[in-house]
């Protein structure tokens, strides 16, 4: 038996042997195994087909493919090139296929032969695709989750706004509408059970209504009570004189606090508006 076609049956890609005018004059098991799987028409072997005008005629029937691969073999067997490679469909009706074919010259160089290698890749190309189609689902997914964080940073957006927005009411509410009677309570003449019941609820009104003293605070501004209750007040947009009314102290009082409170947040000299800032604290 012949070495070399044991050889050539051995490998599993599909081998045929083409002479300079493209006529086939040798194939190996796998190749004529194919052809009698897939209801060829002439000798499996294929061995006096001309190769060349069988893809000639597939271009003419209007397939890209065929017109490409016998332009590659014709300069592998020009010498123009040393060796034509190309990826192409072979689909059945039953199943999808993709194979690589490569064209080399004979090693011989008075032979003017060319070797044509046909592998099957139909898997690589198969889990190129899967491959593919999970990096699309995932930016498609990126895609969706991108734009549910958007959405959710709106939401918070909203979410704090809105908390604030209630913080400001409620403070400017409390302040407006309870405190003042609170206070006017604490004038009068108590006993000293229910004036010590009404301090009490005088001190967690504050509590409650100043969330944003604590940054105050975090600001190591230092700030005397009576400094934060003007505060407080000038934070509220009330006037200097409507703030002297409630701590029952005179304007110039509260002036003085005002400038003692610019001077702790370091506010001298820097012309900014100090209900401004308050607010920004919040």
């Amino acid at each position: 038996m012949n070495i070399y076609q044991v050889a050539l049956d051995s490998i599993s890609a599909h081998i045929a042997i083409l002479d300079e005018t493209g006529r086939i004059i040798e194939t190996n098991r796998a190749w004529q195994e194919f052809g009698s799987a897939n209801g060829i028409t002439v000798e499996p072997s294929c061995i006096g087909l001309n190769y060349l005008h069988t893809c000639d005629r597939a271009a003419k029937e209007g397939h890209s493919e065929p017109a490409v691969i016998a332009g590659g073999i014709r300069q592998v067997l020009s010498g123009e090139i040393e060796e034509f490679f190309i990826n192409y469909p072979c689909h059945s009706p039953t199943e999808e296929r993709w194979y690589a074919l490569r064209v080399v010259r004979f090693r011989d160089p008075e032979a003017k032969k060319v070797i044509l290698s046909h592998e099957n890749i139909t898997p690589l190309m198969q889990a190129h695709r899967n491959l593919a189609e999970k990096e699309q689902n995932l930016r498609e997914q990126a895609e969706k989750l991108e734009e549910s964080n958007i959405a959710l940073k709106v939401l918070l957006d909203h979410r704090q706004k809105d908390r604030i927005q209630l913080e400001e009411n409620m403070l400017a509410n409390t302040r407006t509408l309870v405190l003042p009677y609170v206070q006017q309570l604490m004038e009068t003449r108590l006993p000293k059970r229910e004036r010590y019941m009404v301090e009490i609820i005088e001190e967690r009104l504050n509590e409650i209504t100043s969330p944003f003293l604590n940054r105050l605070t975090s600001l190591n501004s230092f700030l005397t009570p009576q400094e934060i209750k003007v505060a407080v007040m000038v934070r509220e947009g009330r006037s200097s004189a409507e703030i002297a009314d409630v701590l029952m102290i005179t304007v110039s009082a509260i002036d003085f606090h005002r400038k003692q409170i610019r001077k702790k947040l370091g506010m001298t000299g820097s012309g900014r508006n100090l209900r401004s800032y308050l607010l920004s604290l919040g």
